[in-house]
């Protein structure tokens, strides 16, 4: 934890944000420092992601591509998109990659946002039948699942940047 701790500001602020693209996010966790552990620094930023205002969530989702789509740059932020839908991006069932091209559409238009879901570990079969049973909540469910998947992907995130930092 004392790399961690030690970070300077500038560099502490842009490795959150690179985690998750919301500044209050990124301040709180910030504001915690020193963390005596590693399950101190990630129980405060899962509190923290779990104050998040819809407005806030909203911010978090404009760094996220459509799943399947390629995050393009050398970003921190778009290696790790990268990384986690790595999956769902180089399935070879053309027929299930169409699919998810089309429940994603399906999903904007009725949402009017971009389908998000924690990709890491998932075949795009799976997130294919997440996002057709998605499609179905209502948007205050729907709201409720994607604040939760934005925090899930900010503490692997999180996790990653402790990782490297060790």
């Amino acid at each position: 934890m004392k790399a961690f701790n030690s970070l300077p500001a500038d560099d502490l602020r842009a490795t959150l944000l690179a985690a998750c693209a919301v500044p209050a996010w990124a301040e709180a966790v910030a504001a915690g420092r020193p963390y005596p552990s590693r399950a101190a620094l990630l129980s405060a930023a899962d509190a923290a992601a779990r104050e998040l205002s819809w407005e806030q969530v909203c911010q978090g989702l404009s760094a996220h591509p459509r799943i399947g789509d390629r995050a393009e740059g050398d970003s921190r932020e778009a290696a790790w998109s990268r990384r986690e839908q790595s999956t769902a991006a180089g399935g070879t069932d053309e027929r299930v990659r169409s699919e998810l091209v089309e429940a994603n559409r399906a999903y904007e238009d009725r949402f009017g946002r971009v389908f998000l879901i924690f990709a890491s570990g998932r075949t795009q079969e799976e997130i294919l039948a997440a996002a057709r049973e998605r499609l179905g909540n209502d948007e205050e469910t729907e709201r409720t699942i994607v604040a939760g998947e934005l925090r899930k992907i900010a503490l692997l995130r999180l996790e990653r940047v402790l990782d490297g930092l060790e």
